[in-house]
């Protein structure tokens, strides 16, 4: 451990990362990372897609679907903090490890749920899974890959990931009508993220949190390790910028911390964009298949329809891979967001399955984008001791704020019908998009800066 009697020495991982190429080391990561994405949006709305069935053989309640899912968010608030933790504790690879073996444990336990109460506890404790692990992946790929790209592999990541929400909504579309039980098969299938203890071993911890917490042996032998696989492919690497002059100083990050101005600001404005986004996006999608059943449509063509609009979601976070790293992160935003307003509320004022696919569609190729920038934004508006608490503080109380949005939707619902539910889910996405407008800070000069603003044709090489 460091003695913080002695003078701080730095390996200088920031920007010796930051000088490297893209190269395969960065592919191979990208790839194991996009893996535990790729079950953690299979399964997240699992419980959703399964609800209509329930309905039918258990007879459970729209009130109850809304229980259910609201204390799935108060689980994945938890999950958020509690990653935030061990990942500072213990390294962000070991944390990625345990939130994705943590969330495929209990959605194997789903599948082996006998009435709506343990169903819920069981999803409840995976939502807190889901969302330590992307907390914790979104801290990583934001430490290990270089500011001239990060971004760009953090929306391939969920180019990839986000093939798990169709790929789900297809399987269910075809499985959960065929008999009293198949609707197992679903949660049998968020399961298989298991299968990550299986790459994770290729995976190398963040030097950056080594160098964090005063480990610079452990932080040098990484890096080496890196640093020679990049130039055994790329050739000799460029000399690295040299380290801030006034390195900050390792140490435990407690949750007051976040009241210091340099942290309150991008809490407050980062707790926005998740809450807006959170609400916005999972009151569509979570409630989507229901309110479509609830309206007259069979439950095997509201999965159906539903599933057809997913197939947008890989084209969303690809179209934030050419956008993110070339324009303002901010304005990227603000832009999607406002297109997911008009979309989903088109979506919510017609019936014809043509046109709810197409808006559908739509909702979802650009909220996915949304989240792919949103995820690349948020750890950059702090610094290396504020930004796992920071991150997954912020991102929590987003999705502790969903606790309260499915009361909302199923009183609207209840209230004044099928078309509220879509006004109130449209205001929320404008919110966040006005918020982010007025007191967004811009990020991309910073990331000019620590790049070394490199020319147009080293930057297309990247």
């Amino acid at each position: 451990m460091h003695d913080k009697g002695a003078p701080i020495q730095l390996v200088n991982a920031a920007n010796r990362l930051n000088r490297l190429p893209a190269a395969r080391f960065h592919k191979v990561t990208i790839a194991i990372v996009a893996f535990a994405y790729f079950f953690e949006f299979a399964d997240i709305n699992s419980f959703s897609i399964t609800a209509p069935r329930l309905i039918k053989l258990w007879g459970i309640t729209v009130n109850q679907v809304a229980y259910v899912t609201s204390l799935s968010f108060v689980g994945m608030f938890i999950g958020s903090m509690v990653a935030s933790w061990i990942a500072d504790r213990w390294g962000r690879k070991k944390a990625l490890t345990l939130t994705t073996v943590f969330f495929g444990l209990f959605s194997l336990a789903s599948v082996f749920s006998w009435d709506v109460l343990s169903l819920g506890v069981f999803r409840v404790l995976t939502s807190a899974g889901l969302s330590a692990m992307t907390v914790v992946a979104v801290i990583y790929v934001n430490e290990m890959y270089p500011a001239a790209f990060r971004g760009k592999y953090q929306a391939y990541a969920i180019v990839i990931g986000i093939c798990g929400t169709p790929a789900t909504n297809l399987i269910a579309s075809g499985t959960v009508p065929l008999t009293d039980w198949s609707w197992r098969l679903v949660y049998l299938w968020g399961a298989l993220g298991l299968l990550y203890v299986f790459f994770a071993r290729k995976l190398k911890e963040s030097p950056r949190w080594f160098e964090s917490k005063g480990r610079h042996q452990e932080a040098e032998a990484v890096l080496r390790e890196i640093e020679g696989q990049v130039s055994a492919e790329k050739g000799a690497l460029a000399e690295p910028a040299p380290p801030a002059p006034e390195p900050e100083e390792p140490g435990r990050a407690p949750l007051r911390m976040l009241l210091q101005k340099r942290y309150l600001a991008p809490t407050l404005l980062l707790t926005v964009l998740w809450v807006t986004q959170t609400i916005g996006f999972f009151g569509y999608s979570t409630w989507a298949p229901t309110l479509l059943a609830k309206h007259g449509f069979s439950v095997g063509n509201s999965i159906f329809y539903v599933a057809l609009t997913t197939v947008g979601a890989p084209l969303g976070s690809y179209l934030a891979a050419l956008v993110t790293d070339r324009f303002e992160r901010k304005w990227c935003l603000v832009g999607f967001g406002a297109v997911i307003a008009v979309c989903g509320l088109l979506y919510g004022l017609t019936f014809n399955p043509l046109l709810i696919v197409a808006f559908g569609f739509l909702v979802n190729m650009f909220e996915r984008g949304y989240t792919a920038l949103g995820y690349a934004y948020s750890p950059e508006l702090y610094d290396m001791r504020g930004r796992s608490l920071g991150t997954g503080f912020s991102y929590g109380l987003g999705r502790l704020s969903n606790a309260a949005g499915p009361l909302i939707i199923a009183t609207l619902y209840n209230g004044s019908g099928y078309r509220s539910v879509f006004y109130f889910i449209a205001g929320t996405w404008l919110l966040g998009a006005a918020v982010l407008a007025l007191f967004g800070p811009s990020t991309r000069r910073a990331r000019l800066v620590a790049q070394g603003a490199p020319s147009e044709p080293e930057r297309a090489a990247a």
